[in-house]
């Protein structure tokens, strides 16, 4: 029996896989940002079906908008000319065999298990909101240090040396 909470799960299993794939295959970077930013959206709507709305949110604001952000500011801040010599990797053949062989074993894995059935409970908001800020405070301040780092890196790299900027 097709249930809407079914079709949603095809919808943003669609938007998630077409996204990477746009991702992985794409020769423009830009697109691929883009890519990366529909399968992130796809990812928080998984995480809603599940009933994991602050996932689904931080999803969309961290992985969504800030990091697709960082990676767009990081190709405007590239010089061009470190592209001109760029070429496929000759091993890319090889690739293409490990990544199927890991996809048929994934695939194997998920036909071959039974999915339990269970009621779907929703964790509340005063609970969650009292472990981030207890127990995970530190992480999200070492991966805003690490995203500043990296920005300020990218930064450094594409200085030209002589002059002022």
């Amino acid at each position: 029996m097709i249930t809407p909470s079914l079709v949603l799960f095809y919808v943003t299993g669609a938007l998630t896989l077409g996204g990477a794939l746009v991702v992985v295959m794409s020769r423009n970077i830009v697109y691929a940002a883009f890519g990366l930013l529909a399968s992130m959206v796809g990812v928080a709507g998984l995480f809603l079906l599940a009933l994991a709305e602050f996932l689904a949110l931080a999803q969309l604001l961290i992985y969504g908008g800030a990091v697709v952000i960082v990676i767009l500011f990081a190709l405007m801040l590239t010089r061009i000319e470190d592209f001109e010599n760029l070429s496929d990797h000759p091993q890319w053949p090889v690739a293409a065999i490990v990544a199927i062989a890991v996809f048929g074993v994934i695939a194997a894995t998920i036909v071959g298990t039974a999915t339990p059935e269970s009621e779907r409970v929703s964790l509340s908001f005063t609970a969650l909101g009292s472990s981030l800020f207890v127990e995970w405070a530190v992480a999200f301040e070492v991966a805003s240090l690490v995203l500043l780092v990296a920005l300020i890196g990218a930064v450094v790299m594409v200085r030209t040396s002589g002059g002022r900027d």
